[in-house]
């Protein structure tokens, strides 16, 4: 009897991590197990929910009453010559991208240590299904947005934006993904070890909330504090955002280049910490 010794396999699991982790081609091989990531997340949020898939578009526009009347008309913070309608909802959307999704990436061991310590896949594989998720979700509100734009185009006699700046869009919206995902990737390691960090987190996106120019912009900050909110990556990205759709933000290409590079390197970082400790969190969580 022979045995063969040129079999070739298409995983090896052993005690050793790496920095880099699961290459593109694993990860594609494992495509369906995110499709059905996914669905699964979606299902758990809105099943057996009175309106279901409708809280997509509910949550936006409860919270777009709630900006309008407080910060638009109590406290009247000028929103720059555009619509308060339009301004505070495509912060909010924008937001809510960053928000959610880093939010969920960040508790990525802590919510399937089981699953983890039981069956084997590219630990990257949640991450990406929940990203995606969440880019499925903001392109419903997305589509909300565009409605109300049109309404403002057609009836209010807004002004169209130039074409070379909507093209720019695409660009803010996966930035700001690309940096809600870094940080989840990053912080999933740490609150896997320190629970007191899910806390932190909570805090601290609030409080980021207020250097991003979610509900004012960028001209409306003193000249003596600006630096600090265009300290944020996030700000250039909302304003151009906001320039690209609605044709009023304050977009320069060194602030663009500067989030440009932070969103790179903490990618960067990100999946080289995410990679080397991924392995090594299953058996203390």
């Amino acid at each position: 009897m022979s045995i063969r010794t040129d079999n070739k396999w298409d995983w090896e699991i052993g005690s050793k991590t790496s920095w880099w982790g699961t290459s593109l081609p694993d990860l594609w091989a494992y495509r369906h197990l995110a499709s059905g990531l996914v669905r699964r997340d979606f299902l758990l949020v809105y099943q057996q929910t009175i309106l279901g898939p409708l809280w997509v578009l509910l949550q936006p526009l409860l919270t777009l009453i709630t900006y309008v009347v407080v910060f638009g008309k109590v406290v009247g913070i000028s929103t720059g010559g555009t619509p308060p309608v339009l301004f505070y909802l495509a912060g909010i959307i924008l937001w809510n991208l960053f928000n959610d999704t880093f939010t969920s990436i960040s508790s990525t061991f802590r919510d399937n240590a089981q699953v983890f310590s039981k069956v084997y896949f590219p630990r990257l594989i949640i991450p990406v299904a929940r990203l995606t998720g969440y880019l499925f979700n903001f392109g419903i509100q997305f589509g909300l947005l565009i409605l109300v734009l049109a309404y403002y185009f057609i009836f209010q006699g807004l002004p169209v934006p130039d074409v070379k700046w909507l093209l720019l869009a695409p660009v803010a919206i996966l930035l700001v993904g690309t940096i809600s995902f870094a940080l989840g990737l990053f912080f999933s390691v740490l609150t896997a070890k320190y629970r007191d960090m899910n806390y932190l987190i909570g805090l601290g996106t609030r409080l980021l909330m207020f250097l991003t120019p979610v509900i004012y912009p960028v001209g409306y900050v003193s000249e003596k504090w600006r630096w600090l909110v265009q300290l944020n990556p996030l700000t250039p990205l909302f304003e151009l955002f906001r320039r690209a759709l609605l044709g009023q933000g304050v977009v320069t290409f060194p602030l663009f280049a500067y989030s440009f590079i932070v969103t790179a390197v903490l990618l960067l970082a990100a999946l080289l910490i995410f990679n080397k400790q991924g392995d090594k969190l299953i058996d203390t969580i």
